[in-house]
């Protein structure tokens, strides 16, 4: 199993192009799969009477509108360009969430590997048959939603020739309590679609990641920045570069740890077995000819000699030699 781990670099640049490249940079570091980015043409995307959510006005202020947020922390289509070119050349694989038709339409000449559908667009007809139209494999993020809205997006998606299609449970605060993660709503998901399903986390931490991927989690998405000390509205609940490295190594660890399903003696163990396991030993001095009793046995280690299992069948056989205290018996 290889879960696939996408570094959502989202808008933590703060509008710089450099930033994004390191970013980029960064998540190769650290191991993941992809980068992810959001491209918007910001008067397409926030009208000008839009409020900041809450959670952006703790992080960034009430000052300034979500509109002119969305301005300062975003660049334009060439800049997009450039990153990708970018993420090319060092070899990590790029993808761009769009939040409008034009950057739909952009991101379509960039030649990504699938669209990743946020939570917040997933009512969005007019943008979900624009995609559905392209009949490339799609992520569909699934915060704030219900299964009905969820089921009618999936038809939207189907009846436009979208065949491949992985749902990714979210929760849409940011950070997401721990209470309200839910990973096992994962589940239902699948239950209820028959696709696979993965998860798009916004808690702190690694933790729900780690429990997610080991709940079968296909995907994980998880944001991440440079400094969590940045302004801008999503840094607080983004991990560091060092715990973005530390959790794609605990994924991997996790992984591993599945093994084949199979219960049986694994080669690391078998070593093992003769010095933890225990053989019929003699509890004193022991005379040939003399029977095997409770009073002259015991069990004890090593475990390379008569195993403990046969011990009814050694009792009142004779001895057929003299053995020492603690030596292992024989028949």
């Amino acid at each position: 199993m290889h879960t696939m781990i996408i570094a959502e670099a989202g808008v933590n640049h703060n509008g710089s192009l450099e930033l994004a490249k390191k970013m980029a940079l960064c998540a190769k570091q650290a191991g993941v799969d992809i980068v992810k980015y959001q491209t918007a043409v910001p008067e397409l995307v926030v009208s000008k009477f839009a409020e900041k959510a809450a959670y952006q006005k703790e992080n960034t202020g009430a000052a300034e509108s979500q509109l002119e947020m969305v301005r300062r922390i975003h660049f334009d289509f060439d800049g997009h360009r450039e990153l990708k070119k970018y993420c090319d050349e060092i070899g990590i694989a790029y993808l761009s969430t769009p939040f409008d038709n034009a950057s739909i339409d952009f991101l379509a000449s960039l030649d990504m590997p699938f669209w990743k559908i946020p939570s917040g667009e997933i009512t969005n007809l007019p943008y979900l048959e624009k995609i559905a139209a392209l009949k490339k494999p799609v992520m569909l993020s699934t915060g704030m939603s219900t299964l009905g809205e969820i089921e009618d997006a999936l038809s939207v998606l189907e009846n436009g020739g979208v065949t491949d299609i992985t749902l990714l449970h979210c929760n849409t605060e940011y950070p997401t309590p721990f209470a309200d993660a839910n990973l096992l709503a994962m589940e239902d998901l699948r239950a209820q679609f028959g696709y696979p399903v993965g998860y798009s986390d916004h808690t702190l931490g690694v933790e729900a990641d780690i429990a997610a991927v080991a709940l079968g989690a296909a995907v994980i998405e998880k944001h991440f920045t440079l400094d969590k000390t940045m302004e801008g509205p999503d840094h607080k609940a983004s991990l560091a570069p060092d715990e973005l490295a530390y959790m794609v190594s605990a994924i991997r660890n996790v992984e591993q740890a599945f093994g084949d399903g199979k219960k049986h003696v694994t080669q690391s163990e078998a070593k093992n077995k003769p010095i933890a396991r225990k053989s019929i030993v003699a509890s004193r001095e022991i005379k040939a000819g003399e029977a095997y009793s409770e009073e002259n046995l015991t069990v004890k280690r090593p475990g390379d000699g008569i195993s403990p299992m046969k011990w009814h069948e050694v009792m009142g056989k004779p001895a057929p030699r003299d053995f020492a205290e603690d030596e292992k018996i024989e028949l």
